[in-house]
């Protein structure tokens, strides 16, 4: 019998099932502690997603040094210190010292800041999710911390099917349901599912996105 199947890991291990959420963090003050090569993996996540990023760490990488020159983050090298995450909204431990690590984890839970640290989940009160992304079209895949490699397998195997095709359906429908609204009709009365498996997504692959989306309009008013 495996460890998993004694119930043994699941006793040991930090609770991390969670509630799935995807976090508007443009223009707010989100803490990174940390400066290496994977601490730049999540500034890089965060500036795209358009946060107001505050690096801390003794010596920064040629990543974030570059990011600081061009004013795309704040820097200070300098040892973390509890106040560094005052009035931050969000913070990230990547210094690979378990010490600095959970001090990061213990001075976001006084001020109930949500703390990602890298590759640790027991100094978590988040974890992220491999992502696809399509446009607006978002796919998470999640494994709870317990297997970030999982995760990223998962998503290269997925994105060979959600190719940029997914994009312009979404716009084709996303457009359609405005047009609903705008005509005073409840977007929530229509069989989307039918006309999701009309067969839409192969005339997109075709080329034929213009036929695809008179075929939606056809199901939405049928």
């Amino acid at each position: 019998m495996t460890r998993a199947a004694t119930g043994t890991g699941a006793t040991r291990r930090p609770v991390l099932a969670g509630y799935p959420a995807n976090l508007i963090v443009a223009g707010r003050r989100c803490v990174v502690v940390g400066a290496s090569r994977i601490a730049a993996r999540k500034i890089e996540a965060l500036l795209a997603a358009g946060a107001d990023v505050h690096v801390v760490a003794p010596q920064a990488g040629p990543e974030v040094r570059a990011w600081a020159d061009e004013g795309r983050v704040e820097l200070a090298e300098r040892p973390f210190e509890p106040g560094d995450l005052d009035d931050a909204w969000l913070a990230t431990a990547a210094t690979g010292d378990p010490a600095v690590d959970h001090s990061v984890f213990e001075a976001g839970e006084a001020r109930r800041i949500f703390v990602n640290s890298a590759d640790d989940p027991a100094n978590c009160s988040f974890t992220l999710m491999s992502l696809i992304r399509r446009g607006d079209l978002v796919v998470a895949i999640g494994t709870g911390g317990r297997s970030p490699a999982l995760a990223a397998w998962l998503r290269r195997r997925l994105e060979a099917e959600l190719g940029p095709e997914y994009e312009t359906l979404l716009e084709i429908l996303a457009t359609a349901r405005e047009e609903l609204r705008a005509s005073g009709r409840s977007s929530e009365d229509p069989d989307w599912q039918r006309a999701l498996d009309s067969g839409m997504l192969d005339l997109i692959r075709a080329g034929r996105a213009d036929e695809a989306e008179e075929m939606l309009r056809a199901c939405l008013s049928s």
